[in-house]
C-alpha cells in the first residue's frame, strides 16, 4: 500500500511561525528605526523581475546567475526572474523613476523576501528575508563609513554582542585588470590544486577564486596577490578614507585582502559583517554588502556612484532565537480586555461595541465561538488579560455589561454607553 503523501513546505522554504514572529518584528524594527533616524526613504520593488536585471548587475559566471536564480520564461516568453537580492531592483527603479533628477544622494531601504535556488541548510534558505539600504549619487568615502556603521548599530542593537568587520578594496575597472592578470598568472601555475568550479572560474572571472569556500582552494588562495597592493592611486585613496572613518568610529574591523563577495558590480569597498562567537551552527555573514558605482550605468541610466547593504533578517533571527535573546513575546498592541458573550442577544449586541473599541483605538480580545462563561474566562487566564467585560442575555436586555477584574475577582455592572469611556481610563492608568 502507498504511503499517502503529506503537503508541506518545499526545500529550502520555511514558515515563520507565531513563536518566531517577536524575532521577525524586532530586527524589521531595528532595521527600520536605523534608517528612519539616518533619513533613509522607504522603497518597495516588485518580487519579480525582468531576468536581465540581476544577470546583467550579478554577472553572467557569478553563482547567482549560474546556479541560485529562479528564472522562468511567462507565457508570453518573457524570461523573468525572482529577485536574488533588493539591489538591482533599487537601481533600476531609480532609472526609471528619474531619481537621479532629485537631490544627490538618494537615500533608500527595503525589505522583504528574496529567493535563490541555494543549497538548503541550516540558516541558508531559498526564500529568505532580507533587508537593504542603499545610498546613490555620493562617492564620498563617508557614505561607506556611514552604511557600515548603520550595519553595526542594527546588530548592536539586536543584542549581538562580538561583532566582526571584514573589509577589502577591489579596485574599479582602471585597477581591476592588471589585477586579474596577476591573479591569472598565479592561479594557472596552481590549476591541478583547485576545485572544477575554480577550474572553469580561472578563465571566464578570477576574482571569483578568492570567494570559494571549498578547503582545498583556500589553502591555494593563501599566498595569491593581495589586490590591496595593486590598487590605482585613486582606489587607494579612497580606502584610506574608508579606514579612516572606520578607525574615528572606533569599529572592530579587520582588512582581508582575499575578500571580494561573489558579484560582479561591486567596485572598491567590499565589507562583511559577522557574529564572531561559536553559537550552535556559524551562519556567515549577517550583512554584506560595498560600493558599486558602475552599476546604475551598467542598467542604462547615468554613470552614478552607489553604496549599500544587504542584512540578512533571516539569518539574523533564527541566531537570536538559538541565542535565547530576551524579546518581548507580547502581541504588538495586544489586547488588555476581553469581551464574554454568553447568547445569541449579546453576541449581535457585541458586534456593535466591537466597532466602538475600535473606534477609540482600545483593542479587544474575544471568543465567539464559545458559549461557555467558564470556557471564555479561562482563555482570558490564558492570555493574561485583567479586565473581562461580561455580556449576558440579562446584560443585553437591560443595557449594561458586567466588569470583572481578573486580579481581585471584583465585579461591576457598568451602563453599556459609558463602557468604552470607563475601560479606557482603566487601561491608561
Amino acid at each position: 500500500m502507498t504511503q499517502k503523501l503529506k503537503l508541506q513546505t518545499l526545500a529550502g522554504m520555511h514558515d515563520i511561525l507565531p513563536e518566531n514572529q517577536a524575532y521577525f518584528k524586532k530586527v524589521q524594527k531595528s532595521v527600520e528605526g536605523i534608517a528612519n533616524y539616518y533619513s533613509f526613504q522607504k522603497i518597495e520593488t516588485p518580487i519579480l523581475e525582468t531576468a536581465e536585471v540581476f544577470s546583467k548587475s550579478a554577472g553572467l559566471t557569478s553563482d547567482v546567475v549560474e546556479k541560485e536564480m529562479y528564472a522562468f520564461r511567462t507565457k508570453g516568453q518573457d524570461l523573468v526572474a525572482l529577485r536574488p537580492e533588493h539591489t538591482p531592483g533599487i537601481v533600476r527603479s531609480y532609472i526609471e523613476h528619474g531619481m537621479f533628477t532629485l537631490p544627490q544622494p538618494v537615500k533608500l531601504w527595503a525589505s522583504g523576501p528574496c529567493f535563490r535556488h541555494d543549497r538548503p541548510q541550516k540558516g541558508r534558505y531559498r526564500q529568505f528575508w532580507q533587508a537593504s539600504i542603499e545610498v546613490l549619487g555620493e562617492k564620498n568615502a563617508s557614505v561607506d563609513g556611514q552604511i557600515i556603521q548603520m550595519s553595526y548599530d542594527i546588530l548592536k542593537d539586536l543584542s549581538f554582542k562580538n561583532i566582526s568587520i571584514e573589509v577589502n578594496s577591489i579596485g574599479d575597472s582602471e585597477c581591476r585588470p592588471y589585477f586579474k592578470k596577476i591573479l591569472t598568472g598565479y592561479f594557472k601555475t596552481r590549476r591541478s590544486s583547485l576545485c572544477s568550479d575554480c577550474q572553469r572560474r580561472l578563465k571566464e572571472n578570477p576574482l571569483r577564486l578568492l570567494d570559494c569556500k571549498e578547503e582545498k582552494c583556500q589553502q591555494v588562495k593563501a599566498g595569491a596577490p593581495q589586490i590591496v597592493d595593486h590598487l590605482c592611486e585613486q582606489c587607494h585613496a579612497h580606502f584610506k578614507q574608508v579606514l579612516e572613518f572606520l578607525d574615528e568610529l572606533e569599529l572592530p574591523y579587520t582588512i582581508n585582502p582575499y575578500l571580494v563577495r561573489g558579484l560582479d558590480y561591486y567596485t572598491k569597498t567590499v565589507f562583511e559583517i559577522s557574529e564572531k562567537s561559536e553559537v550552535g551552527m556559524q551562519y556567515g555573514a549577517l550583512a554584506s554588502g560595498g560600493r558599486y558605482d558602475g552599476l546604475v550605468k551598467l542598467l542604462g541610466g547615468k554613470d552614478t556612484p552607489a553604496c549599500g547593504v544587504g542584512i540578512g533578517i533571516s539569518r539574523i533571527m533564527e541566531l537570536m532565537a538559538e541565542k535565547e535573546v530576551k524579546v518581548d513575546k507580547k502581541k504588538e498592541g495586544g489586547a488588555q480586555i476581553f469581551l464574554a458573550q454568553l447568547g445569541q442577544l449579546a453576541k449581535r449586541k457585541s458586534l456593535k461595541l466591537f466597532e466602538e473599541f475600535r473606534s477609540a483605538k482600545i483593542p479587544v480580545a474575544e471568543s465567539f465561538s464559545k458559549d461557555s462563561l467558564r470556557s471564555q474566562l479561562g482563555m482570558a487566564n490564558k492570555m493574561g488579560i485583567r479586565w473581562v467585560l461580561i455580556f449576558g442575555q440579562k446584560e443585553a436586555l437591560e443595557d449594561f455589561i458586567t466588569l470583572r477584574d481578573m486580579d481581585s475577582g471584583v465585579q461591576k455592572e457598568i451602563k453599556l454607553d459609558k463602557v468604552v469611556e470607563e475601560m479606557k481610563s482603566k487601561i491608561n492608568k
